[in-house]
Protein backbone atom coordinates (compact mmCIF):
# COMPACT_ATOMS: atom_id res chain seq x y z
CA UNK A 1 0.00 0.00 0.00
CA UNK A 2 2.90 2.52 0.95
CA UNK A 3 4.64 1.81 -2.30
CA UNK A 4 1.63 2.35 -4.48
CA UNK A 5 1.07 5.80 -2.61
CA UNK A 6 4.43 6.55 -3.34
CA UNK A 7 4.44 5.84 -6.68
CA UNK A 8 0.98 7.54 -6.78
CA UNK A 9 2.89 10.79 -5.56
CA UNK A 10 6.24 10.26 -7.64
CA UNK A 11 4.01 10.15 -10.98
CA UNK A 12 1.78 13.47 -9.75
CA UNK A 13 5.42 15.33 -9.08
CA UNK A 14 6.69 14.04 -12.71
CA UNK A 15 3.85 15.02 -14.39
CA UNK A 16 3.26 18.87 -12.98
CA UNK A 17 6.83 19.07 -13.60
CA UNK A 18 6.85 17.89 -16.94
CA UNK A 19 3.99 20.55 -17.35
CA UNK A 20 5.74 23.23 -15.61
CA UNK A 21 8.99 22.52 -18.28
CA UNK A 22 6.21 22.87 -20.92
CA UNK A 23 4.99 26.12 -20.19
CA UNK A 24 8.70 27.27 -19.26
CA UNK A 25 9.55 26.08 -23.32
CA UNK A 26 6.47 27.98 -24.71
CA UNK A 27 7.64 31.34 -22.90
CA UNK A 28 11.33 31.13 -23.84
CA UNK A 29 10.55 29.57 -27.84
CA UNK A 30 7.70 32.61 -28.43
CA UNK A 31 10.44 35.13 -26.99
CA UNK A 32 13.71 33.72 -28.99
CA UNK A 33 11.17 33.20 -32.26
CA UNK A 34 8.47 35.49 -32.06
CA UNK A 35 4.66 35.01 -33.11
CA UNK A 36 3.08 35.51 -36.55
CA UNK A 37 0.76 38.00 -35.55
CA UNK A 38 -1.90 37.06 -38.29
CA UNK A 39 -2.39 33.51 -36.70
CA UNK A 40 -3.32 34.92 -33.38
CA UNK A 41 -6.08 36.97 -34.84
CA UNK A 42 -7.52 33.88 -36.63
CA UNK A 43 -7.17 31.55 -33.53
CA UNK A 44 -8.75 34.93 -31.40
CA UNK A 45 -11.72 34.94 -33.84
CA UNK A 46 -12.12 31.29 -33.78
CA UNK A 47 -11.88 30.91 -29.88
CA UNK A 48 -14.37 34.28 -29.47
CA UNK A 49 -17.24 33.24 -32.12
CA UNK A 50 -17.28 29.15 -31.65
CA UNK A 51 -17.72 30.27 -27.35
CA UNK A 52 -19.99 33.29 -27.85
CA UNK A 53 -23.51 31.69 -28.30
CA UNK A 54 -22.99 28.88 -25.78
CA UNK A 55 -21.78 30.91 -23.34
CA UNK A 56 -24.55 34.12 -24.04
CA UNK A 57 -27.47 31.17 -23.67
CA UNK A 58 -26.05 29.69 -20.80
CA UNK A 59 -25.39 33.31 -19.22
CA UNK A 60 -28.92 34.46 -19.87
CA UNK A 61 -30.84 31.55 -17.74
CA UNK A 62 -27.81 31.98 -15.05
CA UNK A 63 -29.08 35.37 -14.58
CA UNK A 64 -32.68 34.54 -14.40
CA UNK A 65 -32.02 32.13 -12.32
CA UNK A 66 -30.15 33.77 -9.89
CA UNK A 67 -33.07 36.46 -9.72
CA UNK A 68 -35.81 34.01 -9.17
CA UNK A 69 -33.97 32.88 -6.00
CA UNK A 70 -32.74 35.98 -5.07
CA UNK A 71 -36.31 36.83 -5.01
CA UNK A 72 -37.48 34.22 -2.89
CA UNK A 73 -34.69 34.71 -0.88
CA UNK A 74 -35.58 38.16 0.14
CA UNK A 75 -39.15 38.18 0.16
CA UNK A 76 -39.70 36.86 3.23
CA UNK A 77 -37.48 39.64 5.16
CA UNK A 78 -38.55 42.40 2.72
CA UNK A 79 -36.12 42.80 0.91
CA UNK A 80 -36.51 42.21 -2.45
CA UNK A 81 -34.74 45.51 -3.55
CA UNK A 82 -31.66 43.64 -3.07
CA UNK A 83 -32.13 41.03 -5.80
CA UNK A 84 -30.03 43.64 -8.71
CA UNK A 85 -27.59 43.63 -5.84
CA UNK A 86 -26.97 39.75 -5.46
CA UNK A 87 -27.20 39.10 -9.45
CA UNK A 88 -24.62 41.82 -9.47
CA UNK A 89 -22.07 40.43 -6.89
CA UNK A 90 -22.86 36.73 -7.56
CA UNK A 91 -22.57 37.35 -11.88
CA UNK A 92 -19.56 39.64 -11.58
CA UNK A 93 -17.58 38.08 -9.15
CA UNK A 94 -17.70 34.77 -9.42
CA UNK A 95 -20.31 33.17 -11.80
CA UNK A 96 -19.36 35.12 -15.77
CA UNK A 97 -15.92 34.61 -15.20
CA UNK A 98 -15.99 30.60 -14.02
CA UNK A 99 -18.89 30.19 -17.04
CA UNK A 100 -17.20 31.48 -19.59
CA UNK A 101 -13.78 29.77 -18.17
CA UNK A 102 -15.59 26.39 -18.72
CA UNK A 103 -17.31 26.79 -22.09
CA UNK A 104 -14.02 28.11 -23.37
CA UNK A 105 -12.61 25.39 -22.42
CA UNK A 106 -15.33 23.34 -23.84
CA UNK A 107 -15.36 24.43 -26.79
CA UNK A 108 -12.08 25.66 -27.68
CA UNK A 109 -9.78 23.84 -24.99
CA UNK A 110 -11.14 20.39 -26.55
CA UNK A 111 -10.87 21.70 -30.05
CA UNK A 112 -7.09 22.88 -29.27
CA UNK A 113 -6.08 19.62 -27.53
CA UNK A 114 -7.53 17.39 -30.37
CA UNK A 115 -5.84 19.27 -32.93
CA UNK A 116 -2.61 18.88 -31.59
CA UNK A 117 -2.85 15.51 -30.46
CA UNK A 118 -3.64 14.55 -34.55
CA UNK A 119 -0.64 16.39 -35.10
CA UNK A 120 1.15 14.49 -32.83
CA UNK A 121 0.19 11.02 -33.87
CA UNK A 122 0.78 11.71 -37.53
CA UNK A 123 4.24 13.33 -36.84
CA UNK A 124 3.83 16.41 -37.98
CA UNK A 125 5.20 17.97 -35.00
CA UNK A 126 8.07 15.88 -35.71
CA UNK A 127 8.08 17.31 -39.00
CA UNK A 128 7.94 20.44 -37.92
CA UNK A 129 11.14 20.01 -35.64
CA UNK A 130 12.71 18.07 -38.73
CA UNK A 131 12.22 21.49 -40.32
CA UNK A 132 14.20 23.60 -37.54
CA UNK A 133 10.29 25.00 -37.20
CA UNK A 134 9.75 25.52 -33.29
CA UNK A 135 6.28 24.14 -32.58
CA UNK A 136 5.76 25.91 -29.33
CA UNK A 137 5.98 29.03 -31.12
CA UNK A 138 4.47 28.33 -33.82
CA UNK A 139 1.14 26.24 -32.66
CA UNK A 140 0.83 26.97 -29.24
CA UNK A 141 1.71 30.73 -28.71
CA UNK A 142 -0.83 32.18 -31.38
CA UNK A 143 -3.79 30.26 -29.58
CA UNK A 144 -2.06 31.62 -26.33
CA UNK A 145 -2.18 35.05 -27.11
CA UNK A 146 -6.02 34.56 -29.31
CA UNK A 147 -7.33 33.02 -25.53
CA UNK A 148 -5.48 35.79 -23.84
CA UNK A 149 -7.21 38.35 -26.16
CA UNK A 150 -10.61 37.17 -26.12
CA UNK A 151 -10.97 35.63 -22.73
CA UNK A 152 -11.63 39.27 -21.15
CA UNK A 153 -14.11 40.05 -23.97
CA UNK A 154 -16.07 37.03 -23.35
CA UNK A 155 -15.91 37.84 -19.35
CA UNK A 156 -17.47 41.23 -19.85
CA UNK A 157 -20.40 39.54 -22.01
CA UNK A 158 -20.97 37.35 -20.04
CA UNK A 159 -21.75 39.92 -17.32
CA UNK A 160 -23.74 41.74 -19.07
CA UNK A 161 -26.23 38.82 -19.91
CA UNK A 162 -26.46 37.63 -16.40
CA UNK A 163 -27.47 41.19 -15.40
CA UNK A 164 -29.53 42.12 -18.34
CA UNK A 165 -31.05 38.37 -17.74
CA UNK A 166 -31.85 39.31 -14.41
CA UNK A 167 -33.32 42.93 -15.14
CA UNK A 168 -35.78 41.58 -17.21
CA UNK A 169 -37.19 38.74 -15.09
CA UNK A 170 -37.26 41.57 -12.52
CA UNK A 171 -39.00 43.81 -14.25
CA UNK A 172 -41.28 41.35 -16.43
CA UNK A 173 -42.00 38.23 -14.73
CA UNK A 174 -41.66 39.16 -10.87
CA UNK A 175 -42.89 43.09 -11.11
CA UNK A 176 -39.88 44.85 -9.29
CA UNK A 177 -39.03 48.48 -10.37
CA UNK A 178 -35.88 48.13 -12.49
CA UNK A 179 -34.96 51.19 -11.74
CA UNK A 180 -34.09 49.73 -8.09
CA UNK A 181 -32.91 46.63 -9.49
CA UNK A 182 -30.15 49.11 -11.59
CA UNK A 183 -29.30 51.25 -9.06
CA UNK A 184 -28.99 48.30 -6.12
CA UNK A 185 -26.31 46.62 -9.17
CA UNK A 186 -24.41 49.32 -9.36
CA UNK A 187 -24.12 49.93 -5.85
CA UNK A 188 -22.76 46.28 -5.18
CA UNK A 189 -19.95 46.55 -7.76
CA UNK A 190 -16.86 48.75 -8.41
CA UNK A 191 -14.60 49.28 -11.48
CA UNK A 192 -12.42 47.29 -9.59
CA UNK A 193 -14.48 44.25 -9.48
CA UNK A 194 -14.20 44.57 -13.46
CA UNK A 195 -10.20 45.00 -13.29
CA UNK A 196 -10.51 41.36 -11.03
CA UNK A 197 -12.45 39.98 -13.42
CA UNK A 198 -10.32 40.67 -16.36
CA UNK A 199 -7.40 39.05 -14.07
CA UNK A 200 -9.14 35.59 -13.41
CA UNK A 201 -9.79 35.86 -17.71
CA UNK A 202 -5.86 36.03 -17.85
CA UNK A 203 -5.69 33.32 -15.57
CA UNK A 204 -8.16 30.82 -16.51
CA UNK A 205 -6.87 31.75 -20.13
CA UNK A 206 -3.47 30.49 -19.89
CA UNK A 207 -4.74 27.41 -17.91
CA UNK A 208 -6.83 26.44 -20.63
CA UNK A 209 -4.48 26.88 -23.13
CA UNK A 210 -1.38 25.33 -21.51
CA UNK A 211 -3.37 22.60 -20.76
CA UNK A 212 -5.20 21.39 -23.37
CA UNK A 213 -1.66 21.67 -25.62
CA UNK A 214 -0.01 20.09 -23.13
CA UNK A 215 -2.67 16.87 -23.46
CA UNK A 216 -2.74 17.31 -27.11
CA UNK A 217 1.32 17.49 -27.09
CA UNK A 218 1.72 13.66 -25.17
CA UNK A 219 -1.26 12.09 -26.82
CA UNK A 220 -0.78 8.55 -27.00
CA UNK A 221 -0.62 7.09 -30.89
CA UNK A 222 -4.28 5.92 -32.30
CA UNK A 223 -7.55 7.48 -32.30
CA UNK A 224 -8.15 6.32 -28.62
CA UNK A 225 -5.40 8.39 -27.39
CA UNK A 226 -6.87 10.98 -29.34
CA UNK A 227 -10.02 11.09 -27.69
CA UNK A 228 -8.43 10.37 -24.03
CA UNK A 229 -6.09 13.21 -24.53
CA UNK A 230 -9.09 15.73 -25.06
CA UNK A 231 -11.41 14.54 -22.51
CA UNK A 232 -8.16 14.90 -19.95
CA UNK A 233 -7.89 18.66 -21.43
CA UNK A 234 -11.47 19.77 -20.55
CA UNK A 235 -11.98 18.32 -17.48
CA UNK A 236 -8.38 19.32 -16.01
CA UNK A 237 -9.12 22.55 -17.71
CA UNK A 238 -12.57 23.05 -15.99
CA UNK A 239 -11.52 21.55 -12.19
CA UNK A 240 -8.11 23.76 -12.18
CA UNK A 241 -9.90 26.57 -12.99
CA UNK A 242 -12.59 26.09 -10.30
CA UNK A 243 -9.83 25.75 -8.01
CA UNK A 244 -7.32 28.40 -9.18
CA UNK A 245 -10.74 31.06 -8.53
CA UNK A 246 -11.19 29.46 -5.00
CA UNK A 247 -7.76 31.24 -4.17
CA UNK A 248 -7.99 33.79 -6.67
CA UNK A 249 -11.04 35.32 -4.87
CA UNK A 250 -9.93 34.90 -1.50
CA UNK A 251 -6.60 36.98 -2.10
CA UNK A 252 -9.00 39.78 -4.33
CA UNK A 253 -11.98 39.84 -1.50
CA UNK A 254 -11.26 37.57 1.26
CA UNK A 255 -9.72 40.91 2.94
CA UNK A 256 -13.62 42.69 2.26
Amino acid sequence: MMAKSDNTVTRSVQTFGDYAYFIADLFTATLRHGVSWRSVIEEAHKIGIRSLPILLIINLFVGSNLTILGFHAFTPLGGQRLVGLFVALAGVRELAPIIAASMVAAKAGTQMASQIAVMRIQEQIDALEVMAVNPHAHLIAPRMLGILLVMPALTLIAIFATVFSGYVVSVYQLGLNGTVYLEFAADGITAMDFVYCVVKAWVFGIIICTLSCWFGFNCKSGPEGVGLATNRAVVSSAVVCVVVNYFISEVLYGSL
